[in-house]
């Protein structure tokens, strides 16, 4: 994947997975792409989504991840 991956793991188990780059969701004014992770793994069953968000600000990638530590 020409781009760039980076992924964190907060206290509570969760993390995040965030991509910009060919094949992700995004766009010039919003390149970024979040999953939430849970011990390493994707996880699609939390209150803040069942899937991969995309067409994030790097303010918007901010705010998912304190809502995910919250978790």
């Amino acid at each position: 994947m020409d781009g760039q991956a980076a992924a964190l793991k907060f206290d509570n188990g969760y993390g995040v997975s965030v991509i910009c780059g060919f094949g992700s969701y995004g766009s010039t004014d919003a390149p970024y792409e979040l999953a939430v992770l849970k011990d390493g793994s994707l996880c699609y069953d939390t209150e803040i989504t069942n899937d991969v968000i995309g067409y994030l600000s790097p303010d918007d990638v901010t705010e998912y991840m304190k809502q995910i530590q919250k978790l």
